[in-house]
């Protein structure tokens, strides 16, 4: 496959820088989501201070039960909008991957397609029957590829589109219920 040294270093640092863009996307994804877990328990801390205080200095139980059902939406907002926020990171990175991957498959192609033509011209005379079949069979799975990858997508894209619906109506099912509890 590697005709010199140069060509067989010049893959292995190839691997190599691919091997780091991955570590690197990882790493970053892990420290976002290290950042936002930070973030939240801090702000989880602070609204579980400041409602404990609001509901001590409640004059009457009546009062202390609008204290409680008034904190409740906030409290949801704010786990949807971690949810929502997780995925986005995990989606982010997820794509990043893949279009290392795609890359990573797009050279590999290109390298294939190229011994396949070097063979081709190497090949003795009545081998171009078999040549045409290996041909073939890498356009057939270049386009398995494809297609798997386009369904993969797709996939992808309905669910995200299941997890908006999914936090828009948890959000104003508590929104409602918060308001059925304020009229009372």
């Amino acid at each position: 496959m590697f005709n010199t040294p140069e060509q067989f270093a010049a893959a292995n640092k190839a691997t190599v820088d691919s091997l780091l863009s991955l570590a690197n996307s990882a790493l970053a994804s892990a420290e976002r989501i290290a950042a936002l877990n930070l973030n939240t328990a801090r702000s989880v801390v602070e609204d579980s201070v400041s409602g404990a205080k609001a509901l001590m200095g409640a004059k009457d139980v009546q009062e202390a039960l609008a204290i409680q059902a008034s904190l409740a939406q906030p409290n949801v907002e704010k786990a949807v909008a971690y949810s929502r926020s997780v995925y986005e990171i995990s989606a982010q990175t997820q794509e990043e991957l893949s279009k290392m991957v795609e890359a990573q498959f797009g050279d590999f192609q290109k390298t294939v397609a190229d011994l396949l033509d070097k063979a081709a011209k190497s090949a003795p005379a009545g081998s171009d029957v078999a040549v045409a079949a290996v041909k073939s069979a890498v356009a057939a799975a270049n386009s398995a590829f494809d297609n798997m990858n386009k369904a993969a997508k797709q996939v992808a894209e309905i669910a995200e589109a299941n997890v908006a619906a999914a936090t828009n109506a948890t959000v104003k099912a508590v929104s409602a219920t918060a308001a059925a509890a304020k009229k009372k």
